[in-house]
C-alpha cells in the first residue's frame, strides 16, 4: 500500500465518477474513512458498495446542501482531516450560463465547502486538497469561462494555504490534464469531436491522455504526511501536456 490513511476522515466533493470517485476510493482503500457527494444516486451507490463508508446526494451548487453535506459527514466519520473540492460544472463557453455554472460548482462550492469544514480542519490540525486545471494555467479561447474558474482556484489554493498555516491547516491543489474515463468529456469528444481530440492526444509526449488514478495517487500525497512541508502548491498532472 503507497499510503496509509488509517483513522483519517476524508470529505470528497464531487466524488461519484472520474477524477472524484478514482480519489475518494483511493482514501478508502488506503484504509480511511470516506465521504463522498454528488448529485449522481447510481455512482454514490457503487462508491458506498465499494467501502465508501458515508455518501449523500448534493448539488453542490446550493450552498445549504453542501453544510447540510459537511455536517452529516462529520458526524458520520467523527469529524474531518482531509477536505477535497472536486466538482466541476463545466461552464466552458463565454456565456451566463458557462460562467454561472463555473462560479456556482468549481469556486463557490469550494469557497463553502471550505468554510463549512474548517472548525473540524482547524481540530485535526487537517488538510485541503482542491482540483483545478491546466486550463487554468493560461488563456483558453475554446473554454473561456472553465480556464477563468480554474485560474481563480489557484490563486485561492494559495490564499488559503497563507491563511491557515497559523492553524496548522496545509492547502495545495492538483491540476489535471486531460483525463479520460467511461462517460467522461474526452469519451464523449472522442466520439463527437475526433479532430480536436486527435489534436489533444497528439499534445502529449506519452501519446495517451491521463487515467484518474493518476491523479489521485498525487491527491494523496499532497494529504499525506509525505508532503507535510508542501503548502499553496498546484501540483500539475498532464503527463507533460503543458511541455508542447
Amino acid at each position: 500500500m503507497a499510503f496509509d490513511f488509517t483513522g483519517k476522515r476524508v470529505l470528497v466533493a464531487g466524488g461519484s465518477r472520474g477524477i472524484g470517485r478514482a480519489i475518494a476510493l483511493g482514501f478508502a482503500r488506503a484504509g480511511a474513512r470516506v465521504s463522498a457527494c454528488a448529485r449522481g444516486a447510481d455512482g454514490l451507490a457503487a462508491l458506498a458498495a465499494e467501502g465508501v463508508q458515508h455518501v449523500q446526494a448534493a448539488d453542490l451548487a446550493d450552498a445549504a446542501q453542501i453544510e447540510a453535506w459537511v455536517a452529516a459527514a462529520a458526524s458520520a466519520l467523527g469529524g474531518i482531516d482531509v477536505l477535497v473540492n472536486n466538482a466541476s460544472g463545466f461552464g466552458m463557453g463565454d456565456t451566463e450560463e458557462g460562467w454561472k455554472r463555473g462560479l456556482d460548482v468549481d469556486v463557490m462550492a469550494t469557497v463553502r465547502a471550505s468554510h463549512a469544514a474548517l472548525p473540524h480542519l482547524r481540530a485535526a490540525r487537517g488538510c485541503i486538497v482542491n482540483t483545478t486545471s491546466i486550463s487554468g494555467l493560461g488563456p483558453s479561447m475554446r473554454t473561456p469561462a472553465y480556464a477563468a474558474v480554474k485560474a481563480l482556484i489557484i490563486n485561492y489554493t494559495a490564499s488559503q494555504a497563507a491563511a491557515l498555516a497559523k492553524d496548522g491547516i496545509r492547502v495545495n491543489a492538483v491540476a489535471p490534464g486531460s483525463i479520460e474515463f467511461p462517460g467522461g468529456t474526452w469519451e464523449k469528444r472522442r466520439a463527437e469531436d475526433p479532430a480536436l481530440y486527435q489534436r489533444i492526444l497528439g499534445s502529449i509526449p506519452f501519446g495517451r491522455l491521463g487515467e484518474p488514478e493518476e491523479v489521485a495517487d498525487v491527491a494523496l500525497f499532497l494529504a499525506s504526511p509525505l508532503a507535510r512541508w508542501v503548502t499553496g502548491q498546484t501540483i500539475v498532472v498532464d503527463g507533460g501536456q503543458m511541455l508542447t
